[in-house]
């Protein structure tokens, strides 16, 4: 079930309208029995891997916390259980594969894989909110819960169940564990965040995503079409998974729950740094917790410093996917956050315009490695002669008019504007919200792509 179906909608509907006429207990009951049917729709068999990872949290906390003495056993024994089922899913076939490729070179015979394993939808996403929990018990960060139930929905909720954000368990149990009250203002809001995301993705990254395909897909683009592909590319992403991110917030908005906020205006970011504070914000401070802080971060020294950010961008980079592409993408960030560290530590003269447009730019040319998994098919074509210019340069207008949505929003969805503006009463915010709502249903109905492809970080 996607969130542009009607299915999705359906279920929705169902869930808010029976939703705010029950206490919080049954709402609680109400929400798990949907986030499972969600889940569930395409393959039932999900729901018991589902449920399996609640059930070893949820017995692995209670321990960790009732007893002392075996508590770092219990969290070695769920961390490693979850990492194990992560791997089996998601890299096992990567591991085959390139076992056999290293026979190939070194002259042994190797063999084809014939494992072929199923990727359950959002296992990414759930294992590293799981293991966040279970972790932040261990250090004394939250309490472990006791109601089934509230474990169950925190790891199933299924606005952000698939593609995040990815909640901690000291913002997302206590709402949670409280009583929720209908608030139209509220109610409001997060219609206008939903039908602002579907816009973003039925209209900007569908249809700027039949351009990405149809250069990639291509033997030989050219260096013009490519950059012009990896530009697309970029705007296809920031649409469709910030897009997926403010309609999971707009339905839990109307269920009187705030989810974290997952992008702010990225294309903005100032510097290679500044971009990770600003994209994916959930998975990279999660990154920055469990994974850098762990390592030692910064307090090791500078060579230490460069091998923790190098690793710890290795795994954001493998958590994305099981291939080498995806690997080497969270390297070139690495080095390119290291570099943008030290000429930080220069104290070098800086301004700011320059230094966005060079930040943007390097990072779009950074979506080559996460979009082409094939690294012959780039070495081939990034710098390789082109006789499409006039078709390249017509899509890069394309492009751009398509994004320009973007960017007004990027300009515009900052405090300066919100607090003083969209914000300053009752009456202009509610003129604002039905503004964007109406703006987004009308630009849905004209422009919507004919089909409409899955959201990319359902592969994740």
């Amino acid at each position: 079930m996607t969130f542009q179906s009607l299915e999705y909608g359906g279920l929705l509907v169902v869930v808010f309208t029976v939703y705010w006429f029950l206490p919080r207990r049954f709402q609680n009951v109400l929400l798990l029995g949907a986030s499972y049917v969600f889940y569930a729709y395409v393959d039932p068999r999900m729901a018991l891997l589902l449920g399996g990872y609640t059930a070893l949290n949820y017995f692995a906390v209670l321990r960790i916390q009732h007893d002392a003495e075996n508590s770092k056993k219990y969290l070695i024994f769920a961390v490693t259980a979850s990492l194990v089922t992560l791997a089996f899913f998601k890299y096992a076939g990567f591991f085959v594969e390139s076992f056999t490729d290293l026979l190939g070179l070194v002259g042994l015979a190797n063999f084809e894989s014939t494992l072929k394993i199923i990727l359950p939808v959002g296992i990414s996403f759930y294992t590293f909110q799981a293991l966040g929990y279970v972790i932040d018990v261990y250090m004394k960060r939250t309490p472990a819960r006791h109601s089934i139930i509230d474990t169950a929905l925190f790891i199933s909720f299924f606005p952000q169940l698939v593609a995040g954000p990815i909640e901690r368990a000291s913002s997302l149990f206590p709402q949670l564990e409280r009583r929720r009250i209908f608030d139209i203002d509220r109610t409001t809001s997060g219609v206008s965040l939903l039908a602002w995301g579907l816009f973003k993705k039925l209209v900007i990254a569908d249809n700027i995503g039949i351009i990405v395909d149809n250069i990639f897909s291509t033997a030989q683009p050219g260096a013009a079409m490519l950059w012009i592909g990896a530009l697309a590319f970029g705007v296809q992403l920031l649409a469709d998974f910030s897009g997926y991110t403010d309609i999971a917030r707009g339905s839990a908005r109307l269920l009187g729950i705030e989810l974290s906020v997952n992008f702010r205006q990225p294309w903005l970011a100032a510097s290679p740094t500044d971009f990770w504070r600003r994209w994916h914000i959930t998975l990279s401070t999660w990154l920055r917790d469990y994974v850098y802080s762990p390592l030692g971060g910064n307090r090791r020294g500078r060579h230490r410093t460069a091998i923790n950010v190098a690793i710890t961008f290795a795994l954001g980079g493998l958590w994305h996917g099981a291939a080498w592409n995806f690997i080497f993408w969270g390297l070139l960030h690495a080095t390119l956050v290291l570099i943008s560290q030290a000429l930080s530590a220069l104290k070098l003269p800086s301004y700011r315009l320059p230094s966005t447009v060079v930040t943007f730019i390097v990072i779009s040319a950074s979506w080559l490695l996460f979009r082409e998994g094939d690294l012959g098919f780039l070495r081939d074509n990034v710098l390789s002669a082109g006789t499409e210019f006039q078709l390249a340069a017509v899509l890069g207008v394309i492009t751009l008019l398509y994004s320009l949505p973007l960017w007004l929003h990027a300009l515009f969805d900052r405090p300066a504007f919100t607090t003083q503006l969209w914000e300053r009463n009752d009456l202009s915010r509610a003129i604002t919200l039905t503004a964007i709502t109406l703006m987004s249903v009308v630009g849905i109905m004209l422009f919507r792509a004919d089909t409409s492809a899955e959201f990319i970080y359902f592969r994740f």
